[in-house]
This record gives C-alpha cells, structure tokens and sequence, in this order.
C-alpha cells in the first residue's frame, strides 16, 4: 500500500511538472514577448538534444518560425538561425536543412558554427540522395558539396565521415552507370553497352564493377561481330580481339578468365577462316 501510494505521488506530480510546461509553452507561444520566445525556443532546442525527443524540437521550431525575421542583423540572430537549420535537421527534414545551413553559411561565414553547417548542409543531401535506379541529381549535389567541405576543412571535424559518405555516393553512380551499361547489353544493343561500358571505364577508373565492365565491353563486340553483315565481322572480331587483350592485361586471373579465353579461342578461329577465305 505505501508503496502505491509512492507512485501515486510521483505520478501526480510528473503529471503537475508536464501540465504547468505546457501551460507554459502556450503562454509563450500566444503572446508578443519575443525575448521569452527566443528564450524558450533555445531551451527546448536544448532539451531535446539532451532527450533526443522530436516533441521538444517541434515546440522549438514553433517559437523560432515567429520570431527568426525579428532577429535578423541582430546578435542574437547568428544563434536562431542555426538553431532553425539544426531543428529541421534533427527532425529529418533533409530539404530544408541543406537550404537552411547553406544560407546560414553565406551570411555566417566566419561564425565557429561555420564548419558544422557547412557539413551538416552537405550530409542533409546525402540523406536525401535517392536508390540508384532514380534520378541521381541529389547525389551530384551531395558530392558536390561535401567536397567543398573537404576543400575548405582538410583537417577539419568530420573529414573523415565526409570522405565516407562521398565513397558512398560515387559507389551509388558506378552501380547505376554500370547496370545502364549492361542493360543495353541484356537487351542486345551491342553498340550502345560498348560505348557505355567504355564510358564507365573511362569515368570510374577505380569501381569495384571494373573488372566487369572490361568483361562485357569484350563480350559485347563479340557478339556484335557474329552477329553482323559478313563484310562487317572481320573489322569486328579484331575489335573484340584487342578487347579480350585489354581483359587479360589488367585480369589475367580474373573472375572470367575461362570465358574470355573460350571467346578469344572462337575469335582467332573465325578469323583464321577469313585468311583462308
């Protein structure tokens, strides 16, 4: 019994404590007082950081809406406005805080709060960065910008993040212009994956689909070969002649060394007809 009449205790008095907050916050919230608006706002802003709680940082963000044009040239207006760009951060809207940060950082550029805007600017567009089968235009502005804050912090806070989530990003663009590259070759457009697939090597001299791209670029004028007008294969075979070269030059124990070699062995056949021929 004590001990129910403890909880009941407490119970009721978190019950006061959260009423009387609230009764608080819409008090503020209603009237004119911008100073205590400022106030709250960046004690709930607080708050929620030290709870992690998305209700404080919606109150806050509330507040701040009402009274951010009221603060701007104004000392305090350097604090609000990164306190706005962080809110929609923290409550994951992506579109806005890469805005917010940005424009913090032109009309705050020597604040100590510059590097982090900076930052969380360019990480609010690789959140925002679509799966690679989309349009990838986020993702060229996420490198884009975390690369700026690569160049202008070197040795700075999060360069090692920074440097991670670009690797990231860039792998999203190999995958899409490597399965863009081997769809043409899935549906027969021999052509067009080789000149995608030379692109790819050219652009992503570094991918982990290397090796693959090198493999289809030969298949592909391989079979572009066989299957053309007569007066065309010879050219052709010794264009996927000097493809398989490529291959076994970079990969001489690669994943596909038996099929290239299968393919070089039907290559050098076909052509020594010709010769006879």
């Amino acid at each position: 019994m004590f001990v129910y009449m403890i909880k009941k205790i407490i119970f009721l008095a978190l019950t006061g404590v959260l009423l009387t907050s609230c009764s608080q916050y819409q008090k503020v919230l209603k009237n004119d007082d911008i100073k205590a608006k400022y106030e709250m706002a960046a004690k709930l802003y607080e708050e929620g950081k030290a709870e992690d709680k998305n209700s404080k940082y919606k109150k806050s963000l509330r507040l701040v809406e009402q009274i951010l044009p009221q603060y701007s040239g104004k000392p305090q207006g350097e604090k609000i406005r990164f306190i706005y760009a962080d809110l929609f951060y923290r409550l994951e809207s992506y579109f806005d805080s890469g805005y917010q940060f940005e424009r913090f950082t032109k009309a705050h550029a020597q604040s100590e709060k510059a590097e982090e805007a900076l930052f969380k600017s360019a990480k609010s567009y690789y959140y925002i960065s679509p799966r690679y089968s989309l349009d990838q235009k986020e993702t060229h502005t996420g490198i884009s910008k975390l690369q700026t804050y690569i160049s202008q912090y070197p040795d700075g806070e999060y360069i090692g993040e920074a440097n991670e989530l670009v690797r990231e990003l860039q792998e999203k663009l190999e995958k899409k212009a490597f399965l863009i590259a081997r769809q043409y070759y899935h549906l027969e457009d021999y052509k067009a994956s080789m000149a995608a697939m030379e692109n790819f090597i050219e652009n992503y001299p570094g991918s982990k689909y290397i090796e693959k791209a090198y493999y289809y670029k030969m298949d592909a004028a391989y079979l572009l070969a066989i299957n053309s007008y007569q007066y065309l294969v010879q050219e052709r075979l010794n264009t996927a002649k000097d493809y398989y070269q490529d291959y076994i030059k970079f990969y001489p124990e690669g994943e596909f060394n038996e099929e290239v070699r299968s393919t070089s062995e039907d290559i050098e056949t076909r052509l020594e007809n010709f010769q006879k021929s």
